[in-house]
Formats: structure tokens, C-alpha cells, sequence
């Protein structure tokens, strides 16, 4: 295995999966998880240096909106070609550079975080943020390839959930610094993650693999570009990980400006949803594997439109406790659905393959190399869904003063994904022998 190469990889075949690609497999999402962890990390970066930035900053409300929706976009837009350079410069090898290239915003920010500071500066520190973001992205395609159809679930929400947890660890530093320092130590944060970057880098080096078999296919990328269900699915991934990103992002400053909580007040309740919506990630997806992706999905998003209303209610009676327990509801649904929707990605091409028939082997193959190509795509629309949110929270401050208008459009929108999903994966059509075959409430 010369330079951590492996030339042969067959996941759908038991023997091998038993005796060899089980093991190798698990060991390189475990090292998957730690880098993307601290990418998420990273990427969310702003959502706790914001609440560092006292009167002496210079800063209202929207313009800080406006700094975490920057690095949201960044982060959203370099999913794309992260997906593409795993299988340019092998899973093993881009998990070192992704992980490595995390130290140029976090030096940055170390630099700049005073104030004083231009807010073009710190417009472009955040933006630099952004890579944390593509990490998921890279991550997510590289795991895929390692992983046969019937544990694809399990390891893309482990994965996922591993790394999204990223977000409240984050958040629970800057908590730890804000209560024994004060909030006019932001450097300390930073000076924190500087050697577990280093750290998640020498772990991939060591102990990660490249897949030999795992190729660029531009027609797989242009298939799933024309797949009507690529971008059914990039909808539905803004309603699940859009809004798990995008409150992430938002949650602490929505308590500071509507709520009046101070820095540490707001620290020390931000972490709790995203933390809760991480772990159950992986929930979502063994459910989807279990029921069906398409099932876990619909319920998900007709809880999430009640959460919604209760928050809807909260914010109109200025209740924090009932804002808190709608909010905190809301990060748990989307980790279920981040789960569930993921889950339903290599199924759908999978169930398309077997009913253009070809056999189990050809379809495990087709389903691979467009799901593959589909992910980073539906990922970074799905992200592009976080800079949505912090957008509409940034216009409802901006024209009422709290964020009930934005709760409302974002209402309307899970309204429209749970339709789309039912419309799409569950609804029984009238008898058509093909469309029959594809069984979507499977997926």
C-alpha cells in the first residue's frame, strides 16, 4: 500500500467487506470525522467571535449578520470543488491539505480581533472562514466511496454528525473563555484550535487511505447535474442542513438582539441546539435505513413547520422559554432530517439504476458514481440555504426589530418541502410499470 493507496476496493462484496473493508473502512471515517469536526469548527467560527464584538467594535446587529453570512457563502460556494479533489488527489491526501489550510483564517482571525479593526477586515477574515466549510463536502464523497448501500445511512450521518458537532464545541470554547475571562479575550479561542488543526492533519496522514478506484467522472457530474432529483433533493437539504447551519450561525446573535441577553448569557444556551441536532444526525440516518429516508424526511419537516409556529408564537409574546424549547426542537428535527435526506441520495440513484435493469452489482456502481457526484452539489445548495436564513434574519432586525418575519418565510418554506417530498417520494400514482419499480418510499 505504497504511499497509502489502495488499488482494489470492493464494498458490496460480503467476503470482502468482512474480512478487510469493514476494518479499513471505520478507521478512515473515524479520522474523517476529527478533521471535519474541526472544519465545522472553523466554518462556525464567527457565530461565537461575534459575541466578542462589544459597543467598542463599532458594529450594529445587521452588520454582523452580515460577517457570519459571509463566511456561510464562502462555504456554501468551495463545497464544489472539494467534492471533485477527492478523487483528484485521493481521500487521505486532501484531508491533510483541507485540515492544514484551516490555520490561514484561524491565524488570521488571531491577527485582526481587536478593536479598531476596518470592518472590510473583518468581512474578509470571515470569508476566509468559509473552508471550513468545504470540508463537509470532501469528506462526505470520500466516506461515501468507502461504505457499501446498506451502511451508507449509518456512516454519512456518523460522519456528518461527527463533524457538525464541530458547531457547539465551538460554541462551548467561547462559553468557557466568556465566563472565567471575560469577553475581551477572543484571541484565546482562537489560540485553542491552532494545534488541534495541526493535530487532525497528522491524524489523516497517518492513518487515512486513498481509494485508487474513486475517479473523477465528468458525466457523472453532468448526469446528476441534468437529474431533475439532484436538485429535488438540494430543496430539501436547505430545509434540513440550511437551517441547522444557518441557526447555528444565528442563534446567539438572535438572543443578544431580541431577547437582550449579554455575551455570556447568550454563550451559555447557544451551544445547546446545534450539540443536540449533531448527535442525532446518525439517528436520523439508521431510521432512514430502517424506514425508508423518503418516511423520515416527511415527518421531520411537518414537525419542523410546528416547531416554527411555536417559535412564531414565542417571539410575539417575547417568551424565552417557549422561544428556547420551539428553537431547541428545531436543531434536533434538523439533524434528524440532515440524516434521513442524506440517506435518500444513494438510494434514489440506486432504485433509478434497478429500474433501467440493471443487475444488483451494475446498480451499486451506477449508484455510487452519480451519488457521488450528486453530493457536493445538493451540499453546497443545501449550505447556500445557512446564508438564506442569515439573510432574512439580518432584513427582519433591520425592518421590525426581532426575527418573527423570518420565522414566518422560513414557515412557508418547510410548508413547500414537506409537499415536494410526499409529491415526489410517497405519493401512490396511477399504475406505470416503470415509475412502479423505483419504490422511493424505500430510499
Amino acid at each position: 500500500m505504497a504511499g497509502r493507496w489502495i488499488e482494489t476496493w470492493e464494498p458490496e462484496d460480503e467476503t470482502f467487506w468482512r474480512e478487510k473493508g469493514e476494518r479499513v473502512a471505520r478507521r478512515n471515517l473515524w479520522f474523517s470525522v476529527l478533521s471535519e469536526h474541526i472544519g465545522f469548527s472553523v466554518w462556525t467560527l464567527w457565530s461565537v467571535m461575534v459575541l466578542f464584538m462589544g459597543p467598542e467594535y463599532g458594529i450594529d446587529p445587521a452588520g454582523k449578520f452580515f460577517l457570519i453570512s459571509t463566511a456561510t457563502l464562502v462555504g456554501a460556494l468551495v463545497r464544489v470543488p472539494y467534492t471533485f479533489a477527492v478523487a483528484r488527489f485521493g481521500g487521505r491526501n486532501w484531508t491533510i491539505f483541507s485540515a492544514v489550510s484551516l490555520l490561514v483564517p484561524t491565524l488570521a482571525a488571531f491577527w485582526v480581533m481587536e478593536p479598531g479593526t476596518s470592518y472590510g477586515t473583518f468581512v474578509a477574515v470571515a470569508a476566509l472562514t468559509g473552508i471550513g466549510g468545504g470540508n463537509f463536502a470532501s469528506s462526505m464523497t470520500n466516506i461515501n466511496a468507502f461504505f457499501p448501500l446498506r451502511k451508507k445511512g449509518w456512516a454519512l450521518g456518523l460522519n456528518a454528525g461527527g463533524g457538525n458537532i464541530g458547531v457547539p464545541v465551538v460554541q462551548l470554547v467561547g462559553l468557557l473563555v466568556i465566563g472565567t475571562l471575560g469577553a475581551s479575550h477572543p484571541r484565546v479561542v482562537l489560540g485553542v484550535y491552532l494545534p488541534l488543526i495541526i493535530l487532525a492533519a497528522l491524524c489523516a496522514a497517518l492513518y487515512m487511505d486513498n481509494l485508487r478506484p474513486v475517479k473523477n467522472d465528468t458525466g457523472a457530474a453532468l448526469e446528476a447535474l441534468r437529474d431533475p432529483h439532484t436538485w429535488i433533493m438540494s430543496v430539501l437539504y436547505i430545509g434540513t442542513f440550511g437551517s441547522f447551519i444557518g441557526y447555528s450561525f444565528a442563534f446567539g446573535l438572535v438572543l443578544q438582539t431580541q431577547f437582550g441577553r449579554t455575551p455570556l448569557q447568550a454563550a451559555s444556551l447557544t451551544f445547546i441546539g446545534p450539540l443536540l441536532g449533531s448527535l442525532i444526525r446518525p439517528v436520523g440516518g439508521r431510521l432512514a435505513d430502517r424506514y425508508g429516508g423518503a418516511r423520515i424526511t416527511l415527518a421531520t419537516f411537518v414537525a419542523m413547520a410546528a416547531a416554527t409556529g411555536v417559535v412564531i408564537h414565542a417571539s410575539g409574546t417575547a417568551s424565552l422559554p417557549v422561544f428556547l424549547t420551539g428553537f431547541t426542537a428545531l436543531f434536533v428535527l434538523t439533524g434528524l432530517g440532515n440524516g434521513s435526506t442524506y440517506k435518500m441520495i444513494p438510494g434514489i440513484f440506486h432504485t433509478k439504476a434497478l429500474a433501467r435493469g440493471l443487475d444488483s452489482e451494475a446498480a451499486a456502481a451506477h449508484g455510487r458514481r452519480l451519488s457521488g457526484a450528486a453530493m457536493g452539489l445538493i451540499g453546497a445548495v443545501g449550505a447556500l440555504g445557512g446564508l438564506a436564513i442569515n439573510l432574512a434574519f439580518r432584513q427582519s432586525f433591520q425592518g421590525s426589530g426581532t426575527g418573527t418575519a423570518a420565522f414566518w418565510s422560513f414557515l412557508a418554506f418547510y410548508g413547500v418541502c414537506t409537499a415536494i417530498t410526499w409529491a415526489v417520494y410517497l405519493r401512490r400514482p396511477a399504475p406505470v410499470p416503470a415509475r412502479a419499480q423505483l419504490g422511493y418510499a424505500e430510499v
